[in-house]
């Protein structure tokens, strides 16, 4: 019999392509996965994958209410199911996956996809903070096992834990290029940015830099810093510069890496989640070939430092992002070796590769 593996969320999970990916993966390696996350108004049909899903509903969708109720749901649901090991992911699932745990006498293992107490929209609220970090000291000595998506939060839960996590990082399955997909003639040239529209994630600098900048932004996602993000817009008066799409299906956001000139991956010092991050974005925009503009932060300068994908700066300031990306722009031989650069990175940096790091870490647990 094969055995019941459930993964935890609070996002929507339509648009996950992380678990989708992790799911997919084990699901395809004999195990019966289940991936549970909630459901808003807003959430489109579930799309047919190799594991089962399920969302939950709740009354509220913010703050405090939400994760003391999504949590209360969570945990009554995973009371009634059969399981052999269960997958907290980030610490907004951590508790009742740990209860269920112990109830059920089950191995239980914490994803960390984030540094989840030293995110910006938790370290500049100190009560908020001190809720997470009491969370995090009570729950994570108590998962010998799990995984993040780099070394530099692999090395932070080993200073302050003592846990020996493994490293597996959030990138994308190989997507084969034909030569006509990459022939990009846009006019003006088009700056794209991927992801969650949240705080520190440097639109502050980005909106102001583009009206020294003759290329157009084109923003996939949505978030919490979104209101903020169409005021500055307006206030900065480059509305006819900027394109917002919302949330995308991963083949629509996939249309719009393929069709961009340099993909932007910035993000602001602002607690050691952001300064340690390594989103899925620098990945996807390797995959398309496609030149970046990201931070001169430990992991990412790890990577360029192997392979040169990508211009880091570290001075996030309006003046210095507009000449960084104006010279990427203008300058055809960088601009060249980049993307070949690309092109040769993503055969090493990609889910068919990484993917035998997770089969192996789950192995070792289910038969210990």
């Amino acid at each position: 019999m094969p055995k019941k593996l459930f993964f935890t969320v609070t996002n929507d999970l339509t648009y996950d392509q992380r678990m989708q990916r992790i799911c997919s993966c084990l699901a395809a390696n004999g195990y019966e996965v289940t991936l549970v996350g909630r459901k808003l108004k807003r959430s489109k049909p579930l799309q047919q994958q190799l594991f089962q899903q399920k969302r939950i509903r709740c009354w509220f969708n913010s703050g405090k209410l939400f994760y003391a109720e999504y949590n209360t749901r969570l945990f009554f649901y995973l009371l009634f199911k059969r399981m052999d090991l269960i997958c907290a992911i980030d610490l907004d699932t951590i508790l009742p996956c740990l209860y269920i745990s112990k109830l059920k006498r089950i191995s239980r293992v914490y994803d960390a996809h984030e540094l989840f107490s030293e995110m910006k929209e938790i370290v500049t609220r100190p009560a908020i903070k001190r809720i997470w970090d009491r969370v995090e000291r009570k729950a994570v000595p108590q998962f010998r096992h799990g995984y993040t998506v780099c070394e530099s939060i692999a090395e932070e839960f080993t200073r302050r834990y003592g846990v020996q996590y493994h490293v597996v990082r959030n990138v994308p399955v190989t997507k084969i290029l034909s030569t006509s997909e990459k022939q990009v003639n846009n006019q003006p040239r088009i700056l794209l940015y991927t992801g969650a529209v949240n705080e520190a994630r440097g639109f502050e600098y980005l909106i102001p830099a583009l009206r020294h900048i003759d290329a157009r932004l084109v923003i996939c996602g949505d978030g919490n810093f979104m209101s903020q993000l169409k005021q500055l817009i307006t206030g900065y008066q480059v509305e006819d510069k900027v394109t917002l799409t919302g949330m995308l299906l991963p083949n629509e956001l996939w249309q719009y890496t393929l069709s961009a000139d340099i993909g932007i991956a910035l993000c602001e010092n602002e607690g050691l989640n952001q300064y340690y991050s390594l989103p899925n974005k620098f990945f996807d925009y390797i995959q398309a070939g496609l030149p970046q503009v990201a931070m001169a932060f430990p992991e990412y300068e790890r990577v360029n430092k192997q392979y040169r994908v990508a211009v880091l700066v570290d001075d996030m300031t309006p003046e210095r992002l507009a000449a960084q990306i104006n010279n990427l722009l203008q300058d055809v031989v960088l601009y060249e070796t980049l993307r070949q650069n690309c092109l040769e990175a993503k055969h090493f940096l990609n889910w068919e590769v990484e993917q035998k790091k997770l089969i192996s870490f789950y192995k070792s647990i289910l038969q210990d």
